[in-house]
């Protein structure tokens, strides 16, 4: 009988032994039922399979995102999946991460460098301070110092890299995981932000000595090299602008002619028209008219002008195919000849709808003012309204559907839109205005190329937005001024490979404050943008799962059906991007909404998609034609995925082979 008692002794033990093992789960993050805590991991970290840190297991790789199994001391246990933990880290190693949004620094645009604040109480003092303007402009001062030494008792620990070193480097990955946030000053617009900044500088080149070579000649080359790409419609009705674009380059290269400069400003002309499948008498939908030619070669450049001729035939719609001459003009040029990186598109007509069969693209004004972003091409649109286009035949203001598209696709990471409108009620007027546009954009950018060339300090333009009542030169001066400034960070970061501060822990503010109490009437400039980390993997998941949600609804509009889950499926998905990626991978068919547990996921976000701020009646009160809008928008946004994942140059790898481990900050304006 003892030995019976011993067996099943030992028998439940193992049992239990068994089901303790499978039933380990993450610990849950504070007041949650379902929202497992997380962290990721900075750089140097160690897995060890002990909490004594005696035995390495591997050093995964920089920005991976853990589970918490355990806290035991100063170590954690940890796991990539919810269902086994791996090892343990020590607690210094890893950086708390409640959901998986991190923020992007904006480029410096009528804004002053971030600060990093060393708690909560002196970021708010500032912010209820007499002046903010004069305390944060302290700051800047005393950082901008190169002998000065950070004080323990400090209230600011650290700052945005600064104009004189530019901004952070392309070359160097950086993490800006949120830990919490504070809502009291919504009303102004601004949100405050407690965050650590990680970055292991790392670079993306594996040739090391080529690439040391390569840093070398381009530091002995003092001047900045600017590439202008005019991207024109060059279709019947453009002739005047498209003669206007030709002359406009030609006084260019006449003014630069005896200038250093003329060495370091290229032109590149892109044509474009529509769908030439519709209408082949329309010859294309897009064309390279010139690769960049130096202004040096002038005469190589006016060679090139005959292929810059309006069309003979008329296309098949009043709108162009822009998105296609946008997207070829960025991935067809030459644009590694350049540093600074412009396109001055110009226009009479709206471009072709995402959804709209004709579109070569498929993308949305949305979707692409994101790519030319992230390749750091700066895009101002410069719009003829005609009287024509304000009232078609079908009865479509033409002029007001261009202006909303351009708005968005010339919109900056300051959230100001580079979009210049020309009345053309008067031909003749119009033509001298949009000469006058051109040649003040053009000469802007020769003066800062010829300052560069110059060895003269960068100059920060006023920082004012132009008043509504300004004339379209004044505004194109200023969106050349503030273009031109951030270009130059960026090539000074560049040349100086400049690094984000390392902060394991402090607050900032995400708008920029001084511009908050200068001009308390506007829309905040933002400082940070939120952004999510996804690897490949998981945008191809995301991809996978809003073409069928999208499909799914748009059988529904065809049976004229109002049952089906939409707007469960659609807010569930982009609530577990937002929250833990990996969880959406591991089931994105889930519906939190029915599971009940959507609330809990979405409370705390510091940041909410457009679909995560969408309610449920606000989208069964909108009317047909606005949902299928909306679903037009998640169409767009699918191709724009398909760009990500094929442009591989602008994924950090941090030396794994396997592709589906890269990742990508994907801003959170382009997610669901």
């Amino acid at each position: 009988m003892k030995f019976v008692f011993k067996k099943i002794t030992l028998a439940t033990l193992c049992l239990c032994l068994c089901f303790n093992a499978i039933a380990e789960t993450p610990l849950l993050q504070e007041g949650k039922k379902t929202v497992f805590q997380r962290v990721v991991s900075n750089p140097n970290a160690v897995l060890y399979s002990d909490d004594k840190g005696t035995q390495v297991i591997n050093k995964p790789r920089t920005f991976t995102s853990f589970y918490v199994y355990k806290r035991q001391g100063n170590m954690v246990r940890v796991g990539v999946s919810t269902t086994e933990a791996l090892g343990w880290m020590k607690a210094d190693s890893v950086t708390e991460w409640p959901q998986a949004i991190t923020m992007l620094f904006t480029d410096q645009m009528g804004r002053q460098p971030v600060l990093f604040f060393k708690d909560h109480e002196t970021v708010t003092s500032v912010c209820t301070a007499d002046s903010i303007k004069n305390t944060v402009e302290q700051y800047v001062t005393l950082f901008n110092d190169k002998d000065y030494t950070v004080p323990e008792d400090s209230p600011v620990i650290a700052t945005e890299p600064l104009a004189k070193d530019g901004q952070v480097s392309n070359k160097n990955f950086y993490l800006l995981p949120v830990m919490n946030i504070d809502t009291q000053f919504n009303e102004s617009g601004t949100q405050l932000l407690e965050v650590a900044c990680l970055n292991p500088g790392i670079q993306k080149d594996d040739n090391k000595k080529e690439k040391k070579k390569a840093d070398e000649e381009k530091k002995d080359d003092a001047g900045m090299k600017t590439g202008i790409v005019f991207l024109v419609d060059t279709t019947i009705s453009m002739k005047p602008y498209i003669d206007g674009t030709k002359d406009i380059i030609r006084n260019v290269c006449e003014k630069l002619k005896s200038s250093k400069a003329k060495d370091y400003v290229y032109i590149a002309v892109v044509g474009y028209r529509s769908n030439v499948s519709l209408k082949p008498d329309t010859e294309y939908d897009t064309k390279i008219v010139s690769d960049f030619i130096a202004i040096a070669n002038d005469k190589e450049i006016e060679a090139h002008f005959d292929g810059l001729e309006e069309a003979t035939a008329s296309t098949h719609d009043f709108d162009e195919d822009a998105m296609a001459g946008v997207k070829d003009a960025v991935d067809k040029l030459s644009w590694d000849k350049v540093d600074g990186k412009i396109i001055l598109l110009v226009t009479d007509a709206g471009p072709l709808g995402a959804t709209d069969k004709t579109s070569r693209t498929g993308m949305s004004s949305e979707g692409m003012a994101e790519y030319l972003r992230s390749n750091n091409i700066y895009l101002t649109a410069v719009h003829i309204q005609t009287p024509k286009a304000k009232k078609l035949k079908n009865g479509k203001n033409d002029v007001a559907y261009a202006k909303k598209n351009y708005l968005e696709l010339s919109r900056m990471s300051n959230n100001r839109s580079s979009y210049i409108e020309v009345d053309a009620t008067d031909p003749k007027q119009s033509d001298k205005v949009f000469r006058k546009i051109g040649e003040t954009i053009a000469s802007v950018y020769c003066k800062i190329a010829e300052n560069r060339v110059n060895g003269k300090k960068i100059e920060k333009p006023k920082d004012n937005d132009p008043k509504s009542t300004a004339s379209s030169e004044e505004k194109a001066r200023h969106f050349a001024e503030i273009t031109g400034y951030a270009m130059q960070l960026q090539f000074a970061g560049n040349q100086n490979e400049t690094t984000a501060p390392h902060v394991v822990k402090a607050w900032i503010a995400d708008s920029d404050l001084v511009s908050l109490e200068e001009h308390p009437n506007e829309a905040p400039v933002p400082a940070v943008i939120p952004a999510v980390l996804l690897t490949k993997s998981q945008l191809s998941q995301l991809r996978k799962q809003i073409n069928t949600i999208v499909t799914t609804a748009e059988e529904a509009f065809l049976q004229d059906s109002s049952d089906f889950n939409f707007y469960e499926q659609l807010i569930s998905a982009a609530a577990q991007m937002s929250r833990d990626p990996s969880a959406f991978v591991d089931d994105p068919n889930a519906n939190l909404a029915q599971k009940g547990v959507l609330l809990e996921v979405l409370d705390g976000l510091p940041y909410k998609s457009r679909v995560l701020d969408l309610k449920k009646e606000d989208w069964t009160n909108m009317s047909t034609g606005e949902q299928q809008e909306f679903i037009k928008r998640l169409k767009g946004l699918v191709h724009l995925y398909e760009e990500f994942d094929r442009d591989n140059t602008h994924w950090e790898s941090f030396g794994s082979k396997n592709v589906n481990d890269f990742v990508y900050r994907v801003p959170l304006n382009v997610l669901p």
